[in-house]
């Protein structure tokens, strides 16, 4: 589990970029996070994998507080914890398997990782990753000859070749094609019911947001204005979010309001009738 607690970030020229948040992620979900630009969608997923830090509050990552790692136990925690980004961070005149590979230098000697020297094992696994993602018939092609829907899939699969609990990505799509971007977001969720793997994605494609995760959160001005199930996303907290507009009631708040109310008017009627 994932839980932000009065979390906040305060970025040194004052600008904020969190602002008191609260929010618990549950293993298994895949939780997309709208906003407009410099709203906090990428402070908020990097502070999860401490590429940022907090500056006030705390972010707990499997009962672990993440701003108390230092070192070795930083290295190994973000090992669990995979991260994907718009431009796919690839070395492109490499081959996609070597890509892959990468991800497996952490847990290697110095000497294998400077000449780069992997075991069949590690190969197999590599490979392995590449046909979860569909991609396995470019193992052997170097990156710059691969489109870009093909370079975000072996990011993907080099994420994957981690084993991780949790994939961050920031924007992954941004740089697609409407059709590729699709066919990406279809990979993502794949994963994520296949393998029990948590993901936050940042995007700003509200409908892939919508078709695609089971929960959207909503953050405007470092703030969480919405957190709740896709179906419940309507034009008024789109409003919300990207306008500015009052943040509408939740339909459960809404409920838990109103039988409120009824309470309070048949214990009114009850007084009422003991005092008749």
């Amino acid at each position: 589990m994932i839980e932000f607690i009065h979390a906040g970030k305060t970025y040194p020229n004052g600008v904020q970029g969190l602002k008191d948040v609260n929010l618990k992620i549950e293993q298994g979900e895949f939780v997309a996070i709208i906003g407009l630009s410099g709203a906090g969608k990428s402070t908020l997923i990097r502070t999860i994998n401490r590429m940022i830090d907090v500056t006030a509050g705390k972010v707990i990552v499997d009962g672990v507080d993440v701003m108390t790692l230092r070192g070795k136990s930083l290295r190994r925690f973000r090992r669990h914890i995979g991260m994907i980004f718009q431009s796919f961070n690839l070395v492109t005149r490499s081959t996609v398997v070597k890509n892959v590979l990468t991800s497996m230098v952490p847990d290697m000697s110095f000497f294998r990782a400077l000449f780069g020297i992997f075991t069949s094992k590690q190969e197999l696994a590599a490979l392995a990753a590449l046909d979860k993602v569909g991609i396995l018939d470019k193992a052997y092609t170097r990156c710059d000859q691969l489109s870009g829907g093909q370079q975000q899939r072996v990011a993907l699969a080099r994420t994957l070749n981690q084993n991780p609990s949790v994939i961050l990505a920031d924007e992954p799509v941004a740089a697609l094609d409407p059709v590729t971007a699709n066919q990406v977001m279809c990979d993502f969720k794949r994963i994520n019911k296949e393998m029990n793997i948590t993901i936050l994605i940042n995007i700003h494609h509200v409908d892939l947001a919508l078709d695609f995760a089971d929960r959207v959160v909503g953050i405007r001005s470092g703030e969480i204005v919405y957190d709740g199930p896709v179906k419940d996303v309507t034009q008024e907290v789109l409003d919300a979010i990207y306008n500015g507009a009052p943040v509408p009631k939740a339909a459960d708040e809404q409920t838990a309001l109103e039988a409120e109310r009824i309470a309070a008017v048949k214990a009114k009627q009850n007084l009422k009738g003991e005092s008749d």
